[in-house]
């Protein structure tokens, strides 16, 4: 009737796929029928002016970072960890920031070239009979994977400052790991740890169901007479008897 009227009909046809899929709950009602988003199309706007943003447009950095490069006291927890466990917390950092890598890689990343890396340049300074010039090697390759795990670092610190629009604090994010890898990291999860507990402040509004409504059987006698009258009835058809032939 309402195709026949001149307004087309909001619902789809189900293939058999789908009917299978709404039979066993995948398909919720209506969902077939919500607005497809196309990323194409999608442009960013100024919240002040609403403008439509090119493509290239990067947000200004300039928020300060909540606590400071040395302020690891700051947080006891992160600061323990950090400082007798910096692969745990640097695994913890990069989770949060791609969801897609899960913290144990980076951890052994970490354990590998930064406790790793400490514990040969120990082994090479305990034992004197290694040859002097295999041992400036080892502190060449030292410093060389040194270097290129602070960059590796740095990239992450980068990220994070792009997501919450932080600037150099102090200097360029691989600069401040290769010289404060400790204190960088543990920076990086107090900024982490203290914005999500501003983004999870929002009030929250209770609603109260509506109490249920009771229909007293005293005050409608005319449904009682009723009601008796089927009980009575169906009474009266219990006590028949089937009969074999």
């Amino acid at each position: 009737m309402a195709e026949e009227a001149g307004h087309p009909s909001r619902y789809v046809k189900l293939t058999k796929d789908q009917e299978h899929a709404a039979a066993d709950g995948d398909i919720r009602p209506g969902e077939l029928n919500q607005p497809v988003a196309v990323p194409q199309l999608e442009r960013r706007r100024c919240g002040e002016c609403g403008q439509e943003l090119p493509e290239s447009y990067q947000a200004p950095a300039d928020e300060p970072w909540t606590t400071g490069i040395c302020g690891c006291a700051e947080d006891a927890e992160s600061c323990w960890t950090g400082l007798f466990c910096p692969c745990v917390l640097f695994g913890r950092n990069v989770e949060a920031l791609r969801e897609n890598i899960p913290w144990t890689t980076p951890c052994t990343c970490h354990a590998v070239c930064v406790e790793g890396g400490i514990a040969l340049a120990i082994l090479t300074l305990i034992f004197p009979g290694i040859d002097p010039n295999t041992a400036v090697l080892i502190g060449e390759g030292l410093m060389f994977s040194w270097w290129l795990f602070a960059t590796y670092t740095g990239i992450f610190r980068q990220q994070l400052q792009r997501k919450y629009h932080l600037k150099n604090s102090p200097c360029d994010p691989c600069l401040v790991h290769c010289c404060l890898h400790w204190c960088a990291n543990c920076q990086e999860h107090r900024e982490r740890k203290g914005r999500l507990a501003d983004n999870n402040t929002d009030p929250i509004t209770v609603v109260n169901p509506p109490p249920v409504q009771e229909m007293s059987m005293a005050r409608n006698p005319t449904i009682t007479q009723e009601n008796g009258a089927a009980t009575a009835a169906v009474a009266e058809h219990d006590n028949v008897e089937d009969i074999p032939l």
